[in-house]
């Protein structure tokens, strides 16, 4: 076997380490998108209204959204417009600025990307305060995503090209944490951060992987593990324990 073709074999070996089964359940509703985080999960459907899961059932919120994050952030989301809004008090308080994507999972900060693959951050003290009619200071780090997602001590990204990053050095009061990216081996369309450090996410193929060894002093983990998840996946989110997984045709799951 050439040299070259054996290193790339080895590679992949180490990029996907194996495959896990878990054990799934359909769960009623149709979500395009949803956010698990803090004890609380929310969901958008294809007409963009909101809903949020109170025991076994989903209740409707009201307003609009196109993407809906919950964390220890508080709830936030994006509409059709890409306005950037804040749940305060049970209402929305639309704050300024443009996201077409908007992740709450970060330690008290917030961070998105906007419609032109720039990425934002915004510190523990503006997020946990702002008011509609604060001015905002958000944070721009350099490149360009289409998907961010922030936990406690790290946060990644993927690009148009389905590039895979990582932040590390994240911190409540300094969310672009080292404001140099780590090229993490493999491809996924969209990526997920949970509150507890754990990192989740989908490829084009729709295929469900999570990264293993993720820590505080090692923030980009070791390997890629596939997750044997009946039908194709686009969107994922965990918490507490439970993998909630969007199938392409809208359909909810939820995995232990």
């Amino acid at each position: 076997m050439p040299a070259i073709m054996k290193a790339s074999l080895i590679f992949l070996a180490l990029s996907v380490a194996s495959s896990l089964a878990l054990d799934c359940t359909i769960i009623d509703g149709s979500l395009k998108q949803i956010d698990a985080g803090a004890g609380q999960v929310f969901g958008v459907n294809s007409g963009n209204s909101i809903f949020v899961r109170y025991g076994n059932n989903w209740v409707k919120v009201p307003g609009a959204l196109k993407h809906v994050s919950v964390g220890p952030s508080g709830v936030w989301g994006v509409n059709g417009n890409n306005y950037i809004y804040k749940m305060v008090g049970g209402n929305w308080q639309q704050t300024q600025g443009l996201l077409k994507q908007i992740d709450a999972g970060g330690d008290e900060f917030i961070a998105g990307v906007n419609m032109n693959g720039n990425t934002y951050c915004l510190n523990r003290d503006p997020t946990m305060t702002v008011h509609s009619t604060d001015p905002i200071p958000w944070n721009l780090l350099p490149g360009a995503l289409k998907y961010y997602s922030c936990g406690p001590y790290s946060c990644w990204g993927v690009n148009s090209a389905d590039q895979i990053y990582v932040m590390k050095g994240v911190t409540p009061s300094s969310c672009m944490g080292s404001n140099t990216w780590q090229n993490i081996p493999g491809a996924l369309s969209m990526i997920e951060v949970s509150t507890d450090g754990s990192v989740y996410g989908v490829n084009a193929a729709g295929n469900v992987y999570r990264r293993d060894g993720t820590t505080a002093s090692n923030p980009a983990g070791t390997v890629w593990i596939q997750l044997n998840i009946s039908g194709k996946s686009k969107h994922v989110s965990y918490d507490l324990g439970v993998l909630w997984v969007i199938r392409q045709d809208n359909s909810i799951q939820a995995c232990h």
